[in-house]
Protein backbone atom coordinates (compact mmCIF):
# COMPACT_ATOMS: atom_id res chain seq x y z
CA UNK A 1 0.00 0.00 0.00
CA UNK A 2 1.55 3.29 -1.09
CA UNK A 3 -0.24 5.54 1.41
CA UNK A 4 -0.48 5.40 5.21
CA UNK A 5 -3.42 6.13 7.46
CA UNK A 6 -1.34 8.92 9.00
CA UNK A 7 -1.05 10.61 5.62
CA UNK A 8 -4.81 10.37 5.22
CA UNK A 9 -5.35 11.83 8.70
CA UNK A 10 -3.13 14.77 7.80
CA UNK A 11 -5.07 15.26 4.56
CA UNK A 12 -8.41 15.41 6.42
CA UNK A 13 -7.06 17.68 9.15
CA UNK A 14 -5.62 20.05 6.54
CA UNK A 15 -8.96 20.04 4.70
CA UNK A 16 -10.74 20.93 7.94
CA UNK A 17 -8.40 23.63 9.28
CA UNK A 18 -7.12 24.90 5.89
CA UNK A 19 -3.78 25.40 7.64
CA UNK A 20 -0.98 22.85 8.07
CA UNK A 21 0.16 24.19 11.46
CA UNK A 22 -3.32 23.87 12.99
CA UNK A 23 -3.74 20.48 11.33
CA UNK A 24 -0.47 19.30 12.86
CA UNK A 25 -1.49 20.56 16.31
CA UNK A 26 -4.80 18.66 16.12
CA UNK A 27 -2.87 15.45 15.41
CA UNK A 28 -0.14 16.09 18.00
CA UNK A 29 2.48 16.25 15.23
CA UNK A 30 5.15 18.75 14.39
CA UNK A 31 4.41 21.14 11.55
CA UNK A 32 7.27 19.74 9.49
CA UNK A 33 6.12 16.13 9.95
CA UNK A 34 2.56 16.98 8.89
CA UNK A 35 3.78 18.97 5.90
CA UNK A 36 6.05 16.12 4.83
CA UNK A 37 3.26 13.55 5.16
CA UNK A 38 0.98 15.63 2.94
CA UNK A 39 3.68 16.25 0.33
CA UNK A 40 4.56 12.54 0.25
CA UNK A 41 0.94 11.59 -0.28
CA UNK A 42 0.66 13.94 -3.24
CA UNK A 43 4.04 13.06 -4.75
CA UNK A 44 3.48 9.29 -4.49
CA UNK A 45 0.52 9.59 -6.85
CA UNK A 46 1.64 12.70 -8.75
CA UNK A 47 -1.44 14.65 -7.70
CA UNK A 48 -2.25 17.96 -6.01
CA UNK A 49 -5.08 17.99 -3.48
CA UNK A 50 -4.92 21.62 -2.35
CA UNK A 51 -4.53 25.07 -3.82
CA UNK A 52 -1.94 26.83 -1.68
CA UNK A 53 -2.47 30.55 -1.07
CA UNK A 54 0.12 31.78 1.41
CA UNK A 55 -0.35 29.68 4.54
CA UNK A 56 -3.90 28.73 3.60
CA UNK A 57 -4.73 25.34 2.09
CA UNK A 58 -7.89 25.25 0.01
CA UNK A 59 -9.21 21.90 -1.24
CA UNK A 60 -9.23 21.81 -5.02
CA UNK A 61 -11.64 19.80 -7.17
CA UNK A 62 -9.60 16.61 -6.81
CA UNK A 63 -9.31 17.06 -3.06
CA UNK A 64 -13.08 17.54 -2.73
CA UNK A 65 -13.63 14.37 -4.77
CA UNK A 66 -11.38 12.23 -2.55
CA UNK A 67 -12.34 13.70 0.83
CA UNK A 68 -15.52 11.62 1.36
CA UNK A 69 -13.72 8.45 0.29
CA UNK A 70 -10.95 9.12 2.82
CA UNK A 71 -13.53 9.92 5.51
CA UNK A 72 -15.28 6.60 4.91
CA UNK A 73 -12.03 4.62 4.89
CA UNK A 74 -10.76 6.14 8.16
CA UNK A 75 -14.16 5.70 9.81
CA UNK A 76 -14.09 1.99 8.99
CA UNK A 77 -10.50 1.72 10.19
CA UNK A 78 -11.39 3.52 13.42
CA UNK A 79 -14.31 1.22 14.07
CA UNK A 80 -12.14 -1.84 13.47
CA UNK A 81 -9.53 -0.48 15.86
CA UNK A 82 -12.18 0.07 18.53
CA UNK A 83 -13.51 -3.45 18.03
CA UNK A 84 -10.01 -4.87 18.44
CA UNK A 85 -9.14 -2.81 21.52
CA UNK A 86 -12.48 -2.59 23.34
CA UNK A 87 -14.32 -5.64 22.02
CA UNK A 88 -17.30 -3.48 21.04
CA UNK A 89 -18.77 -2.27 17.81
CA UNK A 90 -20.29 0.91 19.22
CA UNK A 91 -17.85 3.79 19.56
CA UNK A 92 -17.67 7.55 20.04
CA UNK A 93 -20.15 9.60 18.04
CA UNK A 94 -20.40 13.23 16.91
CA UNK A 95 -24.05 14.26 16.76
CA UNK A 96 -25.62 17.53 15.64
CA UNK A 97 -29.18 18.55 16.52
CA UNK A 98 -31.39 21.55 16.01
CA UNK A 99 -32.51 23.47 19.09
CA UNK A 100 -35.80 21.73 19.86
CA UNK A 101 -34.37 18.26 19.33
CA UNK A 102 -31.05 18.97 21.01
CA UNK A 103 -32.51 20.55 24.13
CA UNK A 104 -35.49 18.26 24.66
CA UNK A 105 -34.85 14.88 22.99
CA UNK A 106 -31.21 14.22 22.13
CA UNK A 107 -29.84 14.41 25.69
CA UNK A 108 -31.98 11.47 26.78
CA UNK A 109 -30.84 9.42 23.78
CA UNK A 110 -27.24 10.38 24.53
CA UNK A 111 -27.55 9.07 28.10
CA UNK A 112 -28.86 5.72 26.83
CA UNK A 113 -26.14 5.47 24.18
CA UNK A 114 -23.39 6.10 26.74
CA UNK A 115 -24.89 3.73 29.31
CA UNK A 116 -22.99 0.65 28.17
CA UNK A 117 -20.01 -1.15 29.77
CA UNK A 118 -17.54 0.68 27.50
CA UNK A 119 -19.23 4.10 28.00
CA UNK A 120 -18.72 5.43 24.45
CA UNK A 121 -18.56 9.22 24.33
CA UNK A 122 -21.05 11.40 22.46
CA UNK A 123 -20.26 14.96 21.42
CA UNK A 124 -23.52 16.88 20.91
CA UNK A 125 -23.62 20.14 18.97
CA UNK A 126 -26.84 22.18 19.04
CA UNK A 127 -27.42 24.69 16.23
CA UNK A 128 -29.93 25.60 13.52
CA UNK A 129 -30.77 23.37 10.55
CA UNK A 130 -28.49 25.21 8.13
CA UNK A 131 -25.46 24.87 10.41
CA UNK A 132 -26.04 21.20 11.22
CA UNK A 133 -26.49 20.34 7.55
CA UNK A 134 -23.24 22.08 6.62
CA UNK A 135 -21.34 20.31 9.40
CA UNK A 136 -22.63 16.93 8.19
CA UNK A 137 -21.66 17.84 4.62
CA UNK A 138 -18.14 18.66 5.84
CA UNK A 139 -17.89 15.31 7.71
CA UNK A 140 -17.51 17.19 10.99
CA UNK A 141 -20.60 15.43 12.40
CA UNK A 142 -21.48 11.74 12.05
CA UNK A 143 -25.24 12.34 12.01
CA UNK A 144 -27.63 15.26 12.23
CA UNK A 145 -31.14 15.52 13.72
CA UNK A 146 -33.11 18.38 12.19
CA UNK A 147 -36.61 19.85 12.31
CA UNK A 148 -36.49 21.88 9.10
CA UNK A 149 -37.14 20.68 5.56
CA UNK A 150 -33.94 20.26 3.56
CA UNK A 151 -32.93 19.58 -0.03
CA UNK A 152 -29.32 18.49 -0.65
CA UNK A 153 -27.73 16.29 -3.27
CA UNK A 154 -24.96 15.37 -0.78
CA UNK A 155 -27.15 14.34 2.15
CA UNK A 156 -29.46 11.42 2.83
CA UNK A 157 -32.57 12.80 4.57
CA UNK A 158 -34.44 10.10 6.53
CA UNK A 159 -37.85 10.78 8.18
CA UNK A 160 -37.69 10.12 11.91
CA UNK A 161 -40.86 11.11 13.77
CA UNK A 162 -43.83 13.43 13.60
CA UNK A 163 -44.16 16.64 15.57
CA UNK A 164 -46.58 19.54 15.80
CA UNK A 165 -46.36 23.16 16.84
CA UNK A 166 -48.73 24.49 19.49
CA UNK A 167 -49.90 28.09 19.90
CA UNK A 168 -49.79 29.08 23.57
CA UNK A 169 -50.14 31.98 26.00
CA UNK A 170 -49.81 32.79 29.68
CA UNK A 171 -52.70 31.91 32.05
CA UNK A 172 -53.36 35.65 32.49
CA UNK A 173 -53.70 36.38 28.77
CA UNK A 174 -57.25 37.12 27.53
CA UNK A 175 -56.98 34.26 25.02
CA UNK A 176 -56.53 31.75 27.86
CA UNK A 177 -60.29 31.75 28.45
CA UNK A 178 -61.31 31.46 24.80
CA UNK A 179 -62.46 28.26 23.14
CA UNK A 180 -61.00 28.27 19.64
CA UNK A 181 -59.18 31.26 18.24
CA UNK A 182 -60.26 32.80 14.95
CA UNK A 183 -58.05 34.22 12.22
CA UNK A 184 -59.05 37.65 13.50
CA UNK A 185 -57.69 36.69 16.94
CA UNK A 186 -54.41 35.58 15.39
CA UNK A 187 -54.13 38.90 13.53
CA UNK A 188 -54.85 40.93 16.66
CA UNK A 189 -52.33 39.10 18.83
CA UNK A 190 -48.80 40.19 19.65
CA UNK A 191 -46.37 37.35 18.84
CA UNK A 192 -43.06 36.17 20.30
CA UNK A 193 -41.45 33.97 17.65
CA UNK A 194 -38.41 31.91 16.67
CA UNK A 195 -36.01 33.63 14.28
CA UNK A 196 -36.25 33.55 10.49
CA UNK A 197 -34.56 30.49 8.99
CA UNK A 198 -35.32 28.14 11.89
CA UNK A 199 -37.29 24.96 11.27
CA UNK A 200 -39.94 26.07 13.75
CA UNK A 201 -40.44 29.39 11.98
CA UNK A 202 -40.63 27.58 8.63
CA UNK A 203 -43.49 25.39 9.87
CA UNK A 204 -45.27 28.30 11.56
CA UNK A 205 -45.22 30.41 8.39
CA UNK A 206 -46.56 27.52 6.32
CA UNK A 207 -49.44 27.06 8.77
CA UNK A 208 -50.22 30.78 8.87
CA UNK A 209 -50.45 31.21 5.10
CA UNK A 210 -52.53 34.24 4.17
CA UNK A 211 -52.05 35.90 7.57
CA UNK A 212 -48.31 36.54 7.68
CA UNK A 213 -48.34 40.16 6.39
CA UNK A 214 -50.87 41.09 9.10
CA UNK A 215 -49.16 39.50 12.11
CA UNK A 216 -47.73 41.71 14.85
CA UNK A 217 -44.39 40.07 15.71
CA UNK A 218 -42.90 41.85 18.72
CA UNK A 219 -39.84 39.63 19.33
CA UNK A 220 -37.84 37.09 17.32
CA UNK A 221 -35.64 34.95 19.58
CA UNK A 222 -33.24 32.09 18.90
CA UNK A 223 -33.94 30.08 22.05
CA UNK A 224 -37.15 28.32 23.00
CA UNK A 225 -36.70 28.93 26.73
CA UNK A 226 -36.43 32.68 26.13
CA UNK A 227 -39.66 32.58 24.12
CA UNK A 228 -41.43 30.66 26.89
CA UNK A 229 -40.25 33.15 29.53
CA UNK A 230 -41.40 36.09 27.39
CA UNK A 231 -44.85 34.55 26.93
CA UNK A 232 -45.08 33.75 30.65
CA UNK A 233 -44.36 37.46 31.24
CA UNK A 234 -47.37 38.23 29.00
CA UNK A 235 -45.36 39.95 26.27
CA UNK A 236 -47.38 38.08 23.65
CA UNK A 237 -48.37 34.61 22.48
CA UNK A 238 -46.02 32.03 20.98
CA UNK A 239 -45.88 28.93 18.82
CA UNK A 240 -43.39 26.14 19.56
CA UNK A 241 -43.07 22.37 19.36
CA UNK A 242 -45.23 20.35 21.72
CA UNK A 243 -41.96 18.71 22.85
CA UNK A 244 -40.83 22.03 24.35
CA UNK A 245 -44.09 22.81 26.08
CA UNK A 246 -45.21 19.62 27.83
CA UNK A 247 -43.72 20.48 31.24
CA UNK A 248 -44.99 24.06 31.19
CA UNK A 249 -48.52 22.87 30.32
CA UNK A 250 -48.43 20.34 33.17
CA UNK A 251 -47.32 23.07 35.60
CA UNK A 252 -49.93 25.49 34.31
CA UNK A 253 -47.38 28.23 33.66
CA UNK A 254 -48.44 28.23 29.99
CA UNK A 255 -51.77 27.45 28.34
CA UNK A 256 -52.28 25.73 24.94
CA UNK A 257 -54.64 27.45 22.50
CA UNK A 258 -56.89 25.95 19.83
CA UNK A 259 -56.42 27.46 16.40
CA UNK A 260 -58.70 27.42 13.33
CA UNK A 261 -58.92 23.91 11.91
CA UNK A 262 -57.29 24.89 8.62
CA UNK A 263 -54.18 26.09 10.46
CA UNK A 264 -52.06 22.92 10.34
CA UNK A 265 -48.73 22.91 12.20
CA UNK A 266 -47.73 19.27 11.69
CA UNK A 267 -44.13 18.58 10.65
CA UNK A 268 -41.48 15.85 10.59
CA UNK A 269 -38.13 15.49 12.32
CA UNK A 270 -35.36 14.00 10.17
CA UNK A 271 -32.03 12.21 10.40
CA UNK A 272 -29.41 13.49 7.96
CA UNK A 273 -26.30 11.58 6.88
CA UNK A 274 -23.69 12.25 4.24
CA UNK A 275 -24.39 9.90 1.34
CA UNK A 276 -20.72 8.87 1.26
CA UNK A 277 -20.32 8.60 5.02
CA UNK A 278 -19.58 5.10 6.32
CA UNK A 279 -22.60 4.06 8.41
CA UNK A 280 -21.03 2.60 11.51
CA UNK A 281 -22.62 0.42 14.18
CA UNK A 282 -22.65 3.47 16.43
CA UNK A 283 -24.77 5.44 13.95
CA UNK A 284 -27.18 2.52 13.61
CA UNK A 285 -27.41 2.23 17.41
CA UNK A 286 -28.12 5.97 17.74
CA UNK A 287 -30.91 5.77 15.13
CA UNK A 288 -32.44 2.75 16.89
CA UNK A 289 -32.50 4.58 20.23
CA UNK A 290 -34.06 7.66 18.64
CA UNK A 291 -36.79 5.58 17.05
CA UNK A 292 -37.63 4.02 20.42
CA UNK A 293 -38.19 7.47 21.97
CA UNK A 294 -41.71 8.11 23.20
CA UNK A 295 -43.65 11.38 22.85
CA UNK A 296 -43.91 13.42 26.06
CA UNK A 297 -47.57 13.40 27.18
CA UNK A 298 -49.63 16.57 27.20
CA UNK A 299 -52.59 17.31 29.54
CA UNK A 300 -55.74 15.82 27.98
CA UNK A 301 -53.49 15.07 24.97
CA UNK A 302 -54.57 16.30 21.53
CA UNK A 303 -58.17 16.99 22.54
CA UNK A 304 -57.02 20.00 24.55
CA UNK A 305 -54.95 21.41 21.72
CA UNK A 306 -56.66 20.65 18.42
CA UNK A 307 -60.24 19.62 18.96
CA UNK A 308 -61.04 18.68 15.35
CA UNK A 309 -64.64 17.81 16.17
CA UNK A 310 -65.68 21.21 17.52
CA UNK A 311 -66.57 24.16 15.34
Amino acid sequence: MKFSFRQLEVFLAAAHFQNITRAADSLAMSQSAASSALKELESQFDIQLFDRVGKRLQLNELGRLYRPKVEALLAQAGELEQAFSKHTEVGALKVGATLTIGNYLAVGVMAQYMNTPTHPKVALEVANTRTIAQRVKDFELDIGLIEGELQSSELEVIPWRGDELVVFCSPDHPFAQKGRLSDADLRSATWVMREQGSGTRQTFERGMHGLLPDLDILLELEHTEAIKRAVEANLGIGCLSRVCLADAFRRGSLVPLKVPEERQFDRTFYFILHKQKYRSAGIDRWIDLCEQLQDPPLPEERGLLYDRTSS
